[in-house]
């Protein structure tokens, strides 16, 4: 048996559905709605245009400068950069208020919302073969140059309220030419955030509000998700065993919104809606639903009352980019984080980030957008801890991930206790890299994977080889940190790396 089999995993896939399921359906529409999925743009916003049953229903938003953001870059290869908004808003898409039976089934509250609560930056290199989306926790603590000190789910208010007063005091008293101008204004200032964040230029823009979970959920049966405890949390309705099982639509909802009750809070409702998004992808790709006339209804009936896009995505465009894509290259991350516990600069609770650090993990993620062909990926790192120590593993993969390298598993070793780097080839770039980092041997071993290279830390590992540059480092992460780590900082807050692949949902917390 090899090592890997004998390793405690954090997450793992549900066993009884370690299966290999088919994909079925017309291949254009097929991939359209593979990455439609992953952007929550109704799963077929695009294979809606392929097949005529949206027309010109589909909500635009103008006027976004998308492209302008200062100081970042655009992908070498022209790749499609994605900016992923979820909207709390008590409207739908249309600009008509939901219902007081959809907000009851919301758990969203009475009062008006503009909090963005769901980020995400998605890259679709130009060759369409793989899709990349980064999750930016809601907590992340920024410094905006309008606003100041802020999370990052404020600044899209805070520049439409801004607006919404400044066209009151200059005497604008349609409240639909306040509406459009305020909103356009919060879009316009999130972008230009995320996009300096990052250091990533933003091509489109997507906003899909709450609504539109739950439509879309129900339009395709219900969802197959996996939870390794059981849980209940009266603010999102979250009530839900361990285990394997299919949500309906408000069920969904609440289990992608819960974040009171989870180790991790944000962190973990962050994994959960990306394994959420992942098992609905397989959902449709793998059952009858393309061929379902009802089923194609109601997720038209979702996309229209709950999608929002920048009127100069040409979808057509966008779909015939998309031939290659299947459901194991659309992977899912978060950014790395200094704190979970944080505390920000008015005293509020918040979730600290080294800039310098997420831009290096954007640029070791998505790279200059090279296609496939001319950019072999690194191979992934898993790290494992054969100490008693609690969270080494967890914190040496989060400096390796500083490093420009991507982790796959963390977790315990059981089989040694020697601290180690095990490669299919001793030769391995990355062994080679990680061996000089961390001062540790590499070993070759031949069940070792070609695409993963294996970190074992033992009693004896003395940390990373970089004292000499330790406090220069320590100063320029102090400049770019924005509000104050809290108890936690230092602790690794790493979060897997899921794909939208062919076996079963994923199982978290």
């Amino acid at each position: 048996m090899s090592n890997n089999m004998r390793r405690n995993r954090d997450i793992r896939p549900a066993p009884q559905l370690e299966r290999k399921r088919g994909q079925q359906g017309p291949r254009s529409l097929r991939t359209v709605l593979a990455v439609l999925s992953v952007l929550v743009l109704a799963l077929s916003g695009a294979g809606y245009f392929t097949v005529g049953k949206l027309g010109n229903t589909l909500a635009s938003a103008g006027n976004l400068s998308l492209g302008e953001a200062k100081g970042v870059k655009e992908a070498a290869d022209g790749a499609t950069d994605i900016l992923l908004v979820g909207s709390d808003s008590r409207s739908d898409a249309q600009g008509n208020a939901l219902t007081p039976e959809e907000i009851e089934m919301l758990h969203a509250g009475d009062e008006q919302n503009d909090n963005t609560d769901t980020i995400m930056l998605i890259r679709v290199p130009n060759d369409g073969s793989s899709a990349t989306a980064i999750s930016i926790p809601r907590d992340t603590y920024i410094h905006d140059e309008e606003f100041g000190d802020m999370k990052i789910n404020g600044v899209y208010k805070a520049y439409k309220d801004q607006k919404r007063q400044s066209l009151l005091e200059e005497g604008v008293t349609d409240d639909r030419t306040v509406e459009q101008q305020a909103t356009q204004a919060g879009r316009q200032g999130l972008i230009r955030e995320v996009a300096d964040l990052s250091g990533v230029t933003i091509d489109h823009y997507a906003e899909v509000g709450l609504l539109g979970f739950v439509l879309l959920t129900d339009a395709v049966g219900g969802v197959e998700v996996c939870l390794n405890e059981p849980t209940s949390d009266e603010f999102s309705g979250a009530d839900f065993p361990a285990g394997v099982q299919t949500l309906n639509g408000a069920q969904a909802l609440a289990f992608v919104r819960q974040r009171h009750g989870l180790p991790r809070g944000d962190l973990d409702r962050i994994v959960r809606q990306q394994a959420f998004m992942a098992s609905l992808v397989n959902k449709v790709l793998s059952t009858g639903t393309l061929t379902n006339p009802q089923a194609l209804n109601d997720m038209a009936n979702a996309v229209e009352r709950s999608v929002v896009i920048d009127e100069d995505w040409d979808i057509m465009s966008f779909a015939n980019q998309l031939q290659n894509l299947a459901g194991g290259n659309v992977r899912f991350n978060t950014i790395p984080v200094t704190s979970i516990d944080g505390t920000g600069t008015y005293g509020e609770s918040v979730v600290t980030i080294n800039q310098d650090q997420v831009r290096g993990f954007f640029d070791s993620l998505l790279g200059d957008g090279a296609t496939s062909e001319e950019q072999a990926p690194k191979s992934k790192v898993n790290v494992y801890n054969a100490t008693t120590t609690e969270g080494l593993a967890g914190t040496v993969a989060q400096y390796v991930r500083t490093q420009g390298l991507s982790i796959g598993e963390t977790g315990n070793e059981q089989s040694r206790t020697d601290s180690v780097i095990l490669a299919h080839d001793k030769d391995d770039e990355v062994a080679k890299e990680l061996s000089e980092k961390l001062g540790l041997p590499v070993e070759e071993d031949r069940e070792q994977p070609k695409d993963a290279v294996t970190v074992i830390v033992g009693f004896d590992y003395a940390g990373p080889q970089e004292e000499a540059a330790a406090e220069d480092e320590q100063d320029a992460d102090a400049s770019s940190t924005v509000g104050e780590p809290g108890a936690d900082a230092g602790e690794a807050i790493v979060g897997p790396e899921i794909d939208a692949g062919g076996e079963g949902p994923r199982c978290v917390n």
